[in-house]
């Protein structure tokens, strides 16, 4: 189609804005709800913690393999497919008579987020000039930026004075503005997408390089979880906050997110490989931070916030560097290369929920930040060696390129 810039290109971005708004407050809806669900289902904390992991879960799946299974179909009717998709699973979710419906439904919405993600991207880009595509994915993503900041505490606000179930309607109402919004603003002449194959995955997790930064980004990105799913009881129960300073703690945590994912596309630019690592330890020391004050409510509070800000920092670079690897050792398969690292971070989400509810049902909740420190060290520690082979690589390249020069 034709690029532009002017007002229907601007209305199309709000569109998938609004529509990524949606998608964030349900990925992270259910962490300020686990102890209304627990309650309400009379299960335990690690079980109602399912509702994180069984979302990344299905996240991890559906993106790669429903980006094959859409990518010969027109876009705007995938988009739409998606909105459809992902109302139906949130009203599953806000109907559901048992914890197992409840699962269900997050699966749907799952699905739903994975291929949101990998399409919303391309059309953004492709409704601009060319000069534009980076701040015009950058606006599209700002809807998940606000659903971190306002979405999941709004959410978590109308479960405590309703019924949990009420914070998915919400979501569901989110979800019919944006499908109205994609139907009406979205153009229908958009630009026809390459078919991918299922044998991309195959060129990609067959690239050694390509397999460790996956992995780094999801032992990494999953360290947060380990707590962050259960942030809510943590401040609660050990740090004696009531659940109506929650909602305001979460509100503030979401704007330390925000600027922490800001600041690390910015330190990410140069050197991807070395702004990754920094924003490791700084997640790792805030981890660490928070499980020597667990039972401080102030000094306790503050390592929160901290964790907020490095949560997302390292997520452009992470990206970046997955992208520039792929576009160096895997060229025709840099689409697959970008679907799979999202589908890493989801991965971590899945693994560090998972590990968390595991040592909450047979350790205990004051537990959880100490593990999440060792993974995120872990993640640091094979950053840190990559980096130093690519030091020497650097160097061993320079020292011969001198060596040539002079003969």
């Amino acid at each position: 189609m034709t690029k532009s810039s002017g007002p229907s290109a601007k209305l199309t971005l709000l569109a998938l804005a609004i529509s990524s708004f949606g998608i964030g407050s349900t990925e992270f809806i259910s962490v300020g709800l686990l102890p209304l669900i627990t309650n309400d289902f009379g299960i335990s904390l690690s079980t109602a913690s399912l509702t994180v992991s069984i979302y990344a879960l299905g996240v991890t799946m559906g993106a790669p393999l429903l980006t094959v299974l859409t990518s010969r179909i027109d876009r705007k009717k995938v988009l739409l497919l998606v909105m459809v998709l992902f109302i139906v699973g949130n009203l599953c979710a806000a109907m559901a008579p048992t914890f197992s419906i409840l699962l269900i439904g997050r699966i749907i919405s799952a699905l739903a987020h994975g291929v949101f993600m990998s399409i919303a991207a391309v059309i953004a880009a492709d409704v601009v000039a060319p000069n534009k595509r980076a701040s015009a994915i950058a606006f599209m993503f700002t809807g998940l930026t606000l659903a971190t900041v306002t979405g999941v505490p709004i959410g978590t606000f109308i479960g405590q004075v309703t019924d949990w179930r009420m914070s998915f309607v919400f979501i569901v109402l989110i979800g019919l503005i944006g499908l109205i919004s994609n139907a009406l603003l979205v153009p229908r002449n958009l630009s026809k997408s390459n078919p991918i194959s299922v044998r991309d995955i195959g060129k990609v997790l067959g690239n050694i390089r390509m397999l460790l930064i996956l992995f780094i980004t999801a032992i990494g990105y999953g360290g947060t979880f380990v707590v962050y799913t259960y942030v809510s009881p943590i401040l609660e129960k050990h740090m004696g906050y009531s659940p109506q300073a929650i909602v305001v703690i979460l509100v503030l945590y979401g704007i330390c997110v925000a600027i922490g994912n800001t600041v690390g596309g910015h330190i990410a630019n140069n050197n991807p490989l070395r702004a990754i690592f920094v924003c490791f330890i700084g997640l790792a020391l805030a981890l660490l931070g928070i499980n020597f004050s667990i039972n401080s409510q102030v000094i306790g509070l503050i390592m929160v916030f901290i964790m907020g800000l490095f949560m997302f920092m390292n997520v452009p670079g992470l990206q970046l560097y997955a992208v520039q690897l792929s576009e160096k050792y895997v060229p025709s398969a840099t689409a697959m290369a970008s679907a799979l690292n999202i589908s890493a971070f989801n991965v971590g989400i899945f693994l560090g929920s998972y590990v968390g509810g595991l040592i909450v049902h047979y350790q205990s909740l004051k537990h959880t930040p100490i593990y999440g420190f060792l993974m995120v060290m872990g993640a640091a520690s094979f950053t840190l060696a990559w980096l130093i082979f690519e030091n020497k690589q650097k160097d061993s390249s320079a020292t011969e390129f001198t060596t040539t020069f002079h003969n």
